[in-house]
């Protein structure tokens, strides 16, 4: 578990899913995401891919609730998900983070994703990426925020994408 001044994350539990379920089927959330809302099948599994890729990879994904009265905020967190990314992306852990429609506009992401940010750079991981849609202005100033900086132009799902990335803060 990590905490900040607002939240706390932890690992998903089974009563996470109807939350998660609620915010993944969102289409203002997807939007920028796959443009398409999950289905609940969809979301199950992404909860299940969740808590395995901390058996699998060692780092995963983080549940992120308010520490003022519990509230569901979204996921942030670090994956490996074999993504058909031209050029490839490689073994790099890639960071993501998606917040419930009510949680955007509040500096959530950013509070999430340092925090992560931290417990990776005490691992020793060197360097992590992200892609974000270049339409997706919100998360791509967290990324910057976060130290995250513009580092080539890739393809995904046939769609320009933009690659960034972070070396860890000590190196």
């Amino acid at each position: 578990m990590i905490e900040t001044e607002r939240l706390r994350l932890s690992l998903h539990q089974m009563t996470d899913f109807p939350d998660l379920r609620a915010m993944w089927s969102d289409p203002d959330v997807v939007r920028h995401i796959s443009g398409v809302p999950s289905s609940e099948q969809e979301s199950w599994f992404r909860l299940l891919r969740y808590r395995g890729l901390w058996d699998l990879l060692g780092y995963g994904y983080w549940c992120v609730r308010t520490k003022a009265g519990g509230r569901y905020v979204g996921d942030v967190g670090f994956a490996d998900l074999k993504r058909e990314v031209e050029p490839p992306l490689g073994a790099v852990p890639e960071a993501g983070w998606v917040l419930a429609r009510g949680a955007h506009g509040q500096g959530f992401a950013t509070e999430a994703l340092q925090a992560a940010l931290v417990w990776m750079d005490r691992r020793g991981v060197d360097r992590t990426v992200c892609i974000i849609a270049p339409t997706n202005e919100a998360s791509r100033r967290v990324a910057e925020k976060c130290g995250y900086a513009l580092k080539d132009n890739v393809s995904f799902r046939g769609e320009k994408t933009l690659l960034l990335q972070r070396e860890r803060e000590d190196r």
